[in-house]
């Protein structure tokens, strides 16, 4: 028998094994992922948004960040005023049992948000712990447009939200002005570029006169830590936007005036 028309066929089988390879290693290979957020001008804020992605797609509103510590939480206990502080980086970093010894003050604030990050967590990190005051530090980021270009009308809209679930649960609000920034430092100067005076001035006029009309308590930390240049005072930050222990000193005392005139509100009603 002869043996060339089996090593033509081997021969004819393993040529056509190898042409077909490259075509089945390339559908074989996942896809190459070219996602990126839109650029924003603003290298900084670029690399940040872009470190966050998965964030954004996975957990939008980081629910993940205290639901163990939500869920380990007693409940008030009888006569407890419970305060939850909500906000973003300003308020994550805020070690309240250091300004607010033996309070039960609560932390929930998430470095980076923005308004409707806070709004997706908020039953959860708010609602759900009962607090009898909820003490909210936001629009900072909303303003910088860490989340994509937000207006102040948005920006309202979203506090206003906040303000109408915390009600609808018995809880009573204080919303605490938007802090100035300064540029006095070359790590400040991106961000007092990112958060126009105007629309600081303009979100934090509008909020005093929401609390006024709709009987919610204004905390103005503003006026408090603002310069004669209209800028955040350069000992109180010194990356311009982030309090230091002297800043926090500040809003500590205005915090604790506040939470204390909304406890006497929710005791009047």
């Amino acid at each position: 028998m002869s043996l060339q028309p089996i090593i033509r066929t081997l021969s004819q089988t393993l040529f056509a094994i190898l042409v077909a390879l490259p075509a089945l290693a390339q559908q074989a290979a996942p896809p190459v992922r070219t996602t990126s957020i839109p650029a924003t001008g603003y290298a900084g804020l670029d690399e940040y948004r872009e470190s966050r992605i998965s964030i954004y797609t996975d957990d939008f509103g980081q629910l993940a960040r205290y639901r163990e510590a939500n869920a380990a939480l007693a409940p008030p206990a009888a006569g407890e005023s419970r305060v939850v502080f909500l906000g973003d980086s300003i308020t994550d970093y805020w070690k309240l049992p250091d300004y607010f010894p033996g309070k039960p003050y609560i932390n929930r604030g998430i470095d980076g948000q923005t308004t409707p990050e806070m709004l997706v967590r908020f039953r959860q990190d708010v609602i759900a712990l009962h607090p009898k005051v909820l003490v909210v530090l936001a629009g900072t980021n909303d303003i910088a447009g860490v989340t994509g270009r937000t207006s102040n009308e948005d920006i309202e809209a979203n506090y206003a939200s906040m303000a109408e679930l915390a009600r609808a649960h018995h809880i009573q609000t204080v919303f605490a002005s938007v802090l100035p920034v300064h540029d006095y430092t070359h790590d400040a100067e991106e961000s007092f570029a990112l958060r126009p005076r105007d629309r600081i001035l303009a979100l934090n006029k509008w909020l005093k006169d929401y609390c006024t009309k709709n009987q919610f308590v204004y905390l103005d930390y503003f006026s408090a830590v603002v310069d004669e240049r209209g800028k955040l005072k350069r000992a109180l930050a010194d990356d311009g936007l982030h309090p230091t222990d002297a800043g926090y000193k500040i809003m500590a005392s205005l915090a604790e005036k506040a939470i204390q005139t909304a406890l006497a509100e929710n005791r009047d009603r």
